[in-house]
């Protein structure tokens, strides 16, 4: 990957839908030189997919909290997967350091949603007990993906 490749990646975060002309003029290829490296970082895997984000707001899925998970004992990153994939509201979730043993971000249509996304989280089998903050407004949010 080149800085060519870079700059059509950074141009296609901003608008998925840009034309590889327009992507083109302003890298400074042809449409298509672009579509043919646009192909290859997509054959490479470098790309993923193509898709919308929707701005969950919008969608009713305003209320958030970022949680802390403790479990008993020692238990695996695939267990907690496993915990965590099997609850919808549950957006982003990682095993980090320190005392808690993951952060799961929560998104809820209401306090109640959250509630009980939470209790879901808390039932599993591994979990000790959680802490959670929930968002009062949101400062910076950027996409890497």
């Amino acid at each position: 990957m080149d800085n060519l490749d870079r700059s059509i990646l950074d141009l296609l975060r901003k608008n998925a839908r840009a034309g590889y002309g327009d992507i083109g003029a302003v890298v400074g290829l042809s449409a298509s030189a672009v579509k043919r490296r646009v192909d290859r970082l997509v054959s490479d895997g470098v790309i993923r997919s193509f898709t919308i984000q929707v701005d969950p707001t919008v969608d009713g899925m305003s209320t958030e909290a970022y949680v802390e998970l403790f479990c008993r004992g020692t238990v695996a990153p695939e267990e907690l997967f496993r915990i965590l994939s099997a609850v919808p509201e549950v957006v982003d979730a990682g095993t980090v350091s320190g005392s808690a043993d993951a952060i799961v971000h929560i998104r809820a249509r209401s306090i109640p949603g959250l509630e009980a996304a939470l209790e879901k989280v808390r039932l599993a089998p591994n979990v000790d007990h959680t802490r959670s903050a929930i968002v009062l407004s949101r400062l910076i949010q950027r996409t890497l993906d």
